[in-house]
């Protein structure tokens, strides 16, 4: 999978892009929230200047971290690692996967030019996962088609996966970090999240 598809994907991912007006349920509302707010950081004119970066970065991180499930991204991520891993063991992963993301797109985030998206659907199941399908439109006129996968907890939806144009986020991960034993991918991870 090509490094553009995993940019894209994250600053989708990140951002959830300027929603245009539509009918929505509890999943599609609570995603327009949390983008509504990561919108309104990056276009405060008091968080632009550089020595703001990390200040804005961190505002992003927070809103992002509410509506993002980070246990069950990572849980599906590592797979088959996952359950021979102790709790310790799995914060620690969750921490870093999580530093993984941030570190590597979130800049992506000052991207951000007015892109448009049509919220179309969402589905809900009786177990408490959902879908919410939209379609990205670019400054170009380009349609991506991207769905966010949902599990409920309490009133919240958070999203634990991406798919832009049928390429699923958490499977692209899964599929590197099957490849390699537990102790390489975990010294790949922390020397990712800590190199300069």
């Amino acid at each position: 999978m090509s490094i553009h598809f995993l940019r894209v994907s994250l600053f989708l991912f990140f951002t959830l892009v300027m929603a245009l007006p539509s009918f929505a349920g509890q999943p599609m509302e609570q995603i327009r929230e949390t983008t509504d707010r990561i919108i309104a950081i990056v276009s405060d004119p008091v968080l632009k200047p550089p020595e703001k970066a990390e200040e804005r970065k961190r505002l992003i991180r927070q809103v992002v971290d509410e509506r993002f499930d980070w246990e069950e991204m990572s849980r599906r991520s590592l797979a088959r690692h996952w359950k021979q891993r102790t709790d310790d063991e799995k914060k620690e992963f969750i921490n870093l996967f999580g530093k993984l993301l941030e570190r590597t797109y979130l800049e992506q985030v000052g991207n951000y030019s007015g892109e448009k998206v049509l919220y179309l659907n969402e589905t809900i199941d009786e177990s408490g996962f959902g879908d919410v399908r939209i379609k990205i439109i670019t400054k170009q006129e380009t349609e991506i088609p991207v769905r966010y996968k949902v599990k409920k907890n309490g009133d919240g939806w958070y999203v634990y996966d991406i798919s832009v144009e049928g390429r699923s986020l958490i499977n692209n991960y899964r599929k590197q970090f099957q490849r390699m034993p537990y102790k390489k991918l975990l010294k790949q991870l922390k020397a990712k999240v800590t190199q300069e």
